[in-house]
């Protein structure tokens, strides 16, 4: 492999194998790793891989767990890594804005960021890099109040198979032709590969106020929220439910974490509720007194939806949330899912998995945990009795995600894009077979998800 002059690449087993196994545990194989440092490498690496007709994989901060940012095992996938690309940070105060390369992770974005009181506001658990958040359209759990990266994005750069695209702008009012740039956020990487974006960024909270409710009724969660959005309005940014299962395995796993529950009695559901605002002015009830005060108001509910609320720092309750991902993975064998619905539907679809899996699949214990204000939900589903054989487990996700799509008319990928995961329903997707048969291209698996081989 004659590469183009400057661009360096990674040929030794051992230097690849950090690059080779994402996060649940997939590998797969590749005869080199490229690491591109600017846009125009990267575009000189796509023209370079398609001269001589060899598929790639272009990999992000390889946090993804739809098993889409590695090769597959062939070793015929070049690996395209965009951690290099990090050439661009030109941050625009007076327009609030910033101009980035892909490369740069989450949490390096908003360390440089703090200084000036700004963020960008997408709360995840994970720390991935710009490229991947933009190919995916990362939601987290402040969707509910911020958006997703779709809704906070001005701009792109994308290198296609023969050009480099720049799409929008940092002019937030523009309708002088269709907004190109939202074909590629969350595309999956199907028209071309990510290297910079113009983000839109939010003052950094300063004031918060945190409860974790337990409520009454699975029901009594979405009277609870709707409760909510109507007393505080856009104060409410965060409503994040947790099933008992997964908090235990939780507290479990993290000794650190204190258990906030009376006697350390873990409900069967929990909700945490965050207030918050970039600051307070003095004419301003503090957002403690808010949240009490509208939780009594819920008591008082004729649908009674509140149990008991427990009040504490944010960072603590926050901490329980962010760590049930590693909680749940150290249960035991997972197979876990990344579903949207209809808020309504969230409810519904756990009451009849609950009474389902039990009777077809009695061997797996559900630890689901969501957004409820947005409808997602992370249903994870972890085996008690032994090992997940390859097809038992093809088996278990067809069942969840055919009871998902057509009983419930939810996604199958709320946010974690496309991969080898679940690449199968989106080629099932009406949408999909259009695209096919429309000449769109033959779709190979690639770091983000799919791009279309003209």
């Amino acid at each position: 492999m004659i590469l183009p002059e400057g661009i360096r690449a990674i040929t030794e087993p051992k230097d690849m194998a950090a690059f080779l196994q994402g996060v649940r545990g997939e590998t797969g194989n590749s005869p080199a790793v490229l690491l591109p440092e600017t846009t125009e490498q990267v575009a000189q690496c796509q023209r370079y891989l398609e001269s001589i007709d060899t598929p790639f994989v272009a990999q992000s901060g390889n946090t993804g767990l739809v098993g889409a940012s590695v090769p597959d095992d062939t070793g015929t996938q070049v690996l395209l890594s965009l951690s290099r690309l990090r050439d661009t940070f030109e941050l625009d105060l007076a327009n609030r804005s910033l101009r980035v390369s892909a490369g740069f992770r989450l949490s390096e974005v908003n360390d440089r960021l703090a200084e000036h009181g700004l963020f960008f506001p997408i709360d995840l658990g994970s720390d991935p890099m710009i490229g991947g958040m933009l190919a995916t359209n990362t939601g987290g759990g402040r969707f509910l109040r911020y958006g997703d990266v779709r809704r906070n994005t001005l701009g792109l750069t994308v290198v296609t198979g023969d050009e480099v695209l720049r799409l929008g702008s940092p002019v937030r009012k523009d309708n002088t032709g269709p907004d190109w740039k939202q074909m590629h956020i969350g595309s999956c990487g199907w028209f071309g590969t990510i290297t910079e974006a113009i983000l839109s960024l939010e003052p950094v909270v300063t004031d918060q106020a945190t409860a974790l409710v337990v409520p009454s009724s699975d029901a009594g969660m979405l009277t609870l929220l709707r409760h909510l959005e109507t007393r505080v309005g856009p104060l409410l940014s965060a409503f994040e439910f947790m099933s008992r299962a997964a908090m235990a395995h939780t507290f479990d796993h993290a000794a650190a974490l204190k258990n906030p529950f009376a006697r350390g009695e873990i409900p069967e559901t929990a909700v945490l509720i965050e207030l918050s605002r970039p600051t307070k002015a003095p004419w301003d009830t503090a957002l403690d007194e808010v949240l009490e005060a509208v939780l009594s108001e819920a008591w008082e509910l004729p649908e009674a939806p509140i149990e008991d609320a427990l009040f504490g720092r944010p960072q603590e309750i926050w901490a329980l949330r962010h760590a049930l991902s590693e909680g749940v993975k150290s249960a035991g064998p997972l197979i876990a899912f990344d579903l949207g619905f209809t808020r309504d539907k969230v409810i519904a679809f756990r009451a009849a998995m609950t009474r389902k899996l039990a009777a077809d699949f009695p061997m797996m214990e559900i630890c689901d945990f969501g957004h409820l204000g947005d409808g997602g939900l992370h249903f994870n589903l972890v085996k008690t009795d032994g090992p997940v054989e390859s097809a038992f487990e093809q088996e278990l996700r067809d069942y969840v995600v055919d009871e998902a799509v057509t009983a419930f008319g939810g996604s199958f990928s709320a946010e974690h894009g496309i991969g080898p995961k679940n690449i199968k329903y989106l080629e099932k997707t009406p949408d999909f077979q259009k695209a096919w048969h429309s000449g769109a291209g033959n779709p190979v698996l690639s770091g983000s998800g799919l791009i279309p081989r003209v």
